[in-house]
């Protein structure tokens, strides 16, 4: 028989494939029996990325027979913490519970020392919730339209929110420049500081996720005054939405999902998207995240990409048709 030099490499290259196959097929088979699985929340303890990780943490680690370990690895609008994870050994040990702002920093923060895209492969959205701006109990702002009213005064109206790049920051500029209202932005390092400050009434306007938001409301320590989709939220009743208040069509979403490396084997984000599809349809942990004002998403890696993606594009251009710089 008579080999061409193509054929020839072709065949040669045959064992070469299969050593690099090899390697991470046996990873994926073994996995997850070799070493705990660590799940990093990119924004500090108390926030809802943080309670997010937690929620998944224990029926997973009971689900799937090994232990799973939440580290807080919070800064920089949760880059910090995405950047250990996209720097990781991508063998099904790390993963990153991410929130909105993932789909920011590519277009706000310079110099990332990682490419949200190529770096990082999506397991799963574990889902999405509103908005919403709420102010201390003793405030002065008793609606919405009370914020408008002071936003167009010289001394304008500070907001905080879970860090500068985050959705919320976004939005309220996006809204602030395009009704011309001064919206003076006051970043926190996440969640937990922002409500430890809200709730005090040492900032007059917080803006948040409702998973964020909901426990303080319902205490009555927090007024809600509108939230940020399209539609009210089921948590939030009677709280009107930015189109019901002169700014029709704006939507802007809360959304948290689930990480891995890049180069982690396909077989074993298929498999954690299906654990955590799995947990996230158990009626209790859909019930927890229900009650904290999260619409469970769920579904395939791919939609995952493909929505994660999409926000890239969508906050890109804000960003840029607006001029919103990282403070």
């Amino acid at each position: 028989m008579k080999l061409n030099i193509r054929t020839l490499a072709a065949l040669l290259a045959i064992p070469t494939t299969l050593m690099l196959a090899a390697p991470q097929s046996a990873i994926a088979q073994a996995w997850p029996t070799k070493q705990p699985i660590k799940l990093v929340a990119v924004f500090p303890a108390g926030g809802s990325v943080d309670q997010v990780a937690r929620l998944l943490a224990q029926p997973l680690s009971q689900q799937i027979g090994q232990s799973i370990v939440v580290e807080n690895k919070g800064g920089a609008s949760g880059s910090i913490g995405t950047a250990a994870v996209a720097a990781a050994a991508p063998d099904g040990y790390t993963f990153a519970v991410v929130f909105d702002t993932h789909g920011v920093n590519p277009s706000l923060i310079p110099n990332m020392p990682f490419d949200s895209r190529k770096d990082l492969a999506p397991v799963i959205l574990v889902g999405t919730a509103p908005m919403v701006l709420a102010t201390h109990a003793g405030s002065e702002f008793k609606t919405f339209a009370d914020v408008v009213a002071a936003a167009k005064t010289k001394k304008g109206a500070s907001y905080g929110t879970i860090g500068s790049g985050s959705l919320g920051h976004l939005a309220m500029e996006l809204l602030g420049k395009n009704a011309g209202l001064d919206f003076q932005h006051i970043p926190y390092k996440g969640g937990g500081p922002l409500m430890n400050d809200a709730v005090a009434g040492h900032v007059p306007l917080a803006i948040g996720s409702v998973f964020l938001l909901k426990p303080h409301v319902d205490s009555k320590r927090m007024r809600p005054l509108v939230v940020t989709t399209s539609k009210r939220s089921p948590d939030l009743p009677d709280v009107p939405t930015l189109s019901e208040s002169g700014f029709a069509g704006f939507d802007a979403p809360a959304w948290w999902a689930v990480l891995a490396p890049a180069k982690t084997p396909p077989e074993i984000i298929k498999r954690m998207n299906e654990e955590i599809n799995k947990v996230m349809r158990s009626p209790d942990t859909a019930k927890r995240l229900d009650v904290q004002g999260i619409d469970v998403v769920g579904g395939t890696p791919e939609a995952a990409r493909v929505f994660i993606e999409r926000q890239m594009d969508v906050w890109a251009k804000v960003v840029k048709d607006n001029n919103i710089q990282a403070d």
